[in-house]
This record gives C-alpha cells, structure tokens and sequence, in this order.
C-alpha cells in the first residue's frame, strides 16, 4: 500500500498540485474566517500556540515522517530560536525581524555541528545523542544567568512589528502566527514534491538502496536535520516575541516529547496530519493544564495506545481506511462484471 502510495504521488503530479492548491485555499479561507466566530481571549490563545506548535511539527516530520531519522532534541532548537531573539533583542537593541534571522541561522548551525556527527548513528543510538543535546541546552539555559536570566526567565522582550502595525495582542498574533504556518507548510510541501522529497523517502525506505542508487544520504539525513532545527527555531522566535516572556522550563525534555507524540498521532509522512496532530495534541495539554504532574503519564500511554492500534497516525490510518475500501469495491465491480 505504501508503495502505491508513493507511486502515485510521483506519477500523477497534476492531479497532486491541483489537491494541494485546493487544501491551501481551504486553510487560507480558515485562516482568515476563524477569528470571526472566536470571541474568547483564551481560545484564540489556544489557537496561537497551536499554530506554533504546527510550525516545530512540521519541520519534525520532514525528519522523523520523511527521512526517518528520530529526534528528541527539538525542543532545544525551539528554546534556541527563543532565547537568541530574546536576548538580541533585549539585551543588545537588535531589530525584531533581523534578530528572528540571526536565531533561524545560528541555530542551523549549532543542528549541523550536532547533526554531522550524530546523524551517523542510528536507531536508539540517535535518540540518544539528540535527547542529551536537548538536556544540555536546557541547562545552560538556566546557568548562564546574565545573557538569559536564569530559572527566573527573560522578560521584556518585544512584540513584533511591521512599520506602525505592532502584534501586541492575541487576534494580530493569530494572524501573524497563522500566516507563517502557512507558509511554512507551502515551503515543506514543495520540497516534497521536488526531487530533494524522493530523495528523504528513499532514505526512509532503505539507506543501503538509496546509496546504491547515488543518493547522498549523509548529506541529505544532515541537510533535513538543519532545515527541521530551522522551522523549530522560526517558531521559537514568533513564541518569545508574542508571550514576551521565557524561561527555560518552556523547553524541557516534555516539550520534546510532546511533539513527536503530535508526529506520530497526526501521521508520519504526512504533512496535513502535522495540523491534525499539533491541534489534537495541543488541545489535550490545555485540558491536562489542571493536572500537570500527569502529564507525561497522559502522553506516555496515549503515545502507547496510537503505536499499538494506529501505528501510522490518525490521518493516515483514515486516509489507508478508504482507499482500501474503494479498492475493494472495484475488485468487487471487476469480480461481478467477470461472473456476469
């Protein structure tokens, strides 16, 4: 079935590009229409972080869905982003957008130095180099008080602006938030269909066959890891400069949990199930805000529960549901159309 699926997708470009061009109108149309029937401050704060949440998730998921290479280091690179537009902005008077850039770069930078020579492990060896990267930053996020204020967090920090237009509440912040989503999820989609996307699925598929067929894996696994710790960095600036206020216990190993989780229950390998998986998973932290000493306990076994019966995500599992039921329905048609 998977393989089906990924000849189609090469073999039928016209009919992929005009789906995609409608879901893309469909999500500007929400996008634009939702504020309007949301009055509450809450839900539309609610809405914000899960436009965040989406942006980390879908970088996420080009490396973990598309090139299968696991991270659990993700919520460094979103505290990265944070703390480097933060502290730009705060501690030295940089411009809002030019300090969003530097934090976008440096971090893909610090993901290659870690990328180059961890990306050359595998399986659980991999997790764990990425899960003690994640730990590391966590702490120097804490220790070194006087670039990122410590345990205390780093306040102050400003709201982005554009000439005279200041996102300095949550329904600017929304748009704001929501427009990079989209663009974000327009960028991932066409390096998906482009001959770098084929490439991370070979890799997905079996590393020793796409060597053999001149892909260059090890450029291409550190390459996406690079791109992957970029979208989590963009996030991370748009949620310093929209809470305005950070603190290294935002960025703990949770966090990194928490998003592959959204991976996984959205769908790996698919880019409309990172939307889906954020929104979902989103929603169900705010509902455990009340119990969070129960948080990781919640995750843990609704994680086991996906693995277990939905191995490959809500979406897609739904998606594979009817397909195979309308194949069903021709080999019927075709076995009665033969008998008759």
């Amino acid at each position: 079935m998977e393989n089906r699926k990924e000849y189609e997708e090469v073999s039928m470009p016209r009919s992929l590009r005009h789906k995609d061009v409608i879901c893309f109108a469909i999500l500007a149309v929400v996008i634009t229409l939702i504020p309007v029937f949301v009055e509450s401050k809450y839900h539309l704060i609610v809405l914000n972080i899960i436009g965040l949440n989406t942006i980390v998730v879908v970088g996420l998921n080009l490396l973990i869905g598309f090139a299968g290479q696991i991270s659990l280091g993700h919520a460094a690179f979103y505290g990265l982003g944070s703390y480097f537009s933060g502290i730009l902005t705060v501690n030295y008077g940089f411009p809002h957008w030019p300090a969003m850039v530097v934090a976008m770069v440096t971090t893909g930078g610090i993901a290659y130095l870690i990328g180059y020579p961890a990306l050359k492990l595998r399986g659980h060896y991999l997790v764990m180099a990425t899960l003690g990267f994640g730990i590391i930053i966590n702490i120097l996020m804490g220790e070194l008080e006087q670039f990122t204020g410590g345990h205390d967090g780093l306040i102050g920090i400003p709201p982005l602006s554009i000439g005279s237009l200041t996102f300095d509440n949550d329904l600017k912040s929304f748009y704001l938030i929501w427009t990079f989503v989209f663009f974000c999820m327009l960028a991932a989609r066409n390096l998906l269909r482009s001959r770098v996307g084929r490439a991370l699925r070979a890799i997905h598929g079996s590393e020793v066959a796409a060597n053999s067929l001149g892909v260059n894996t090890a450029s291409y696994k550190v390459k996406v890891f690079v791109l992957s710790a970029m979208f989590a960095s963009v996030s991370g600036s748009l949620y310093a400069h929209y809470i305005t206020f950070i603190s290294p216990s935002t960025y703990d190993f949770y966090y990194s949990i928490q998003v592959v989780t959204m991976v996984i229950v959205g769908g790996m390998g698919s880019l409309w199930g990172s939307l889906f998986g954020a929104a979902v998973l989103s929603l169900i932290s705010e509902a455990l805000h009340v119990a969070k000493q129960y948080h990781v306990i919640a995750y843990g076994v609704f994680l086991s529960l996906m693995l277990i019966f939905l191995p490959e995500g809500v979406l897609v599992s739904i998606h594979h549901f009817y397909q195979n039921r309308k194949l069903k329905k021709l080999l019927a048609a075709e076995k009665g159309g033969l008998t008759g």
